[in-house]
């Protein structure tokens, strides 16, 4: 009985760890969403919202650091740990590409790699949400299985 009530507390704690990475994931990913937003206002309809677009990214550019960390001391798949470190490296070329000054101009290939981030970052949370949430997962797919059958 001792080992049954280990083993349910384990996965408890399991779920947990996947739910809060999976959580932090989405809020990244939405700040990532929220940068699109405030350079397209800033570039489209009034530049004031550039400032917003600074701010936003100074205050959630810890967010794949937390994440990488959490992936590799928790028991995550490889394939998250190389998302996570992806969205690591993927940020600094961010940083770079803006601030470094160079005669290439390297501001060029910012808007790539923001979109490479983005990519980067919904892959993660399309991963993690099925890391956390695995019955919702094949719920989902065999609704659409069960639709697909009924057409």
């Amino acid at each position: 009985m001792a080992i049954s009530s280990s083993a349910a507390s384990g996965q408890a704690s399991e779920h947990r760890i996947f739910v809060g990475f999976c959580a932090i994931a989405v809020l990244f990913n939405l700040c990532l969403v929220a940068q699109v937003l405030t350079v397209g206002l800033a570039y489209f309809y009034q530049a004031e919202w550039w400032r917003l677009h600074i701010w936003l990214v100074r205050g959630y550019s810890g967010l794949p650091l937390i994440l990488t960390v959490w992936a590799y001391l928790n028991p995550l798949p490889q394939r998250i740990r190389s998302l996570t470190s992806s969205l690591l490296i993927l940020l600094g070329l961010q940083f770079l590409t803006i601030h470094l000054k160079s005669p290439l101009p390297l501001g060029v290939v910012h808007p790539l790699i923001g979109f490479s981030l983005f990519s980067a970052s919904t892959t993660l949370v399309h991963r993690s949400f099925h890391m956390a949430f695995p019955q919702s997962s094949l719920s989902i797919s065999s609704e659409h299985e069960q639709d697909s059958e009924h057409a």
